[in-house]
């Protein structure tokens, strides 16, 4: 199995981090394998249909599905991921959806991945459970720059870092924060990573995209690194005085 050599693609918009993303939205982002395909009705094709209704069964109660199906050389492995705040329906919404639109994006691929905002999809014919995947990620960030953009930088990297030491006692994988910078705004963080990994592999996958930082989202107001394996966001937001 191969991903496509651009591991790395920068989007550039503005955006809400704390905002749901409408169901039925495009997706993301999603990368195709190259250059292997398999062939119409056969038991490759066969084996990722069972899997991914597998992963649309099992992914919703507790926001994380994987498995694999058939026996070598058609054997398919695949994961799906929901963002941790996501309901049981709107993760499985999600889940469904993005099987079906990655199949239309990717229809004889044997391995691809999609991202949501809600959820991730990703399979492949090579094994690849407990492994960061840094093969397929992208950048997002909000077009808007902060007046100072080191003493920014600085904070954004001491939440995010809070947050990867956070995520390592959390069962889901997942964890959000927040820190005040001054008396109207505060900064907003989220991590998060597949399931498969153990707590020390996402800790080290997390602390590998915090690094990214500077390539991504120099002084920008929001951001977002998103890997195959695991993914951070932040944006400043309004203090509001209860």
């Amino acid at each position: 199995m191969s991903f496509s050599n651009s591991v790395s693609f920068l989007c550039l918009l503005a955006f809400s981090l704390l905002a749901h993303t409408v169901l039925g939205a495009d997706p993301l982002f999603h990368f195709c394998s190259t250059p292997e395909n398999f062939t119409a009705n056969g038991p490759y094709e066969y084996n990722l249909n069972k899997l991914t209704g597998y992963l649309y069964y099992q992914t919703p109660p507790e926001g994380f599905g994987h498995g694999s199906i058939g026996q070598y050389p058609d054997q398919t492995y695949g994961l799906a991921l929901c963002r941790g705040d996501a309901s049981s329906s709107d993760c499985k919404t999600c889940v469904v959806e993005a099987g079906s639109e990655i199949r239309k994006r990717c229809p004889y691929n044997k391995a691809a991945i999609i991202w949501y905002d809600n959820c991730l999809l990703k399979y492949s014919n090579d094994g690849f459970f407990g492994q960061i995947d840094n093969r397929n990620k992208f950048y997002m960030w909000n077009v808007k720059v902060v007046s100072e953009p080191a003493t920014f930088n600085g904070k954004t990297k001491e939440l995010l870092n809070q947050l990867a030491d956070k995520i390592q006692a959390t069962p889901k994988l997942y964890a959000t924060g927040e820190m005040k910078l001054g008396e109207s705004t505060k900064l907003y963080g989220l991590v998060q990573c597949t399931r498969d990994l153990s707590s020390a592999v996402c800790k080290k996958c997390i602390d590998g995209i915090i690094g990214e930082l500077p390539s991504c989202c120099d002084g920008k107001e929001g951001g977002r690194v998103v890997s195959g394996s695991c993914n951070f966001r932040y944006e400043i937001y309004p203090f509001v005085n209860a």
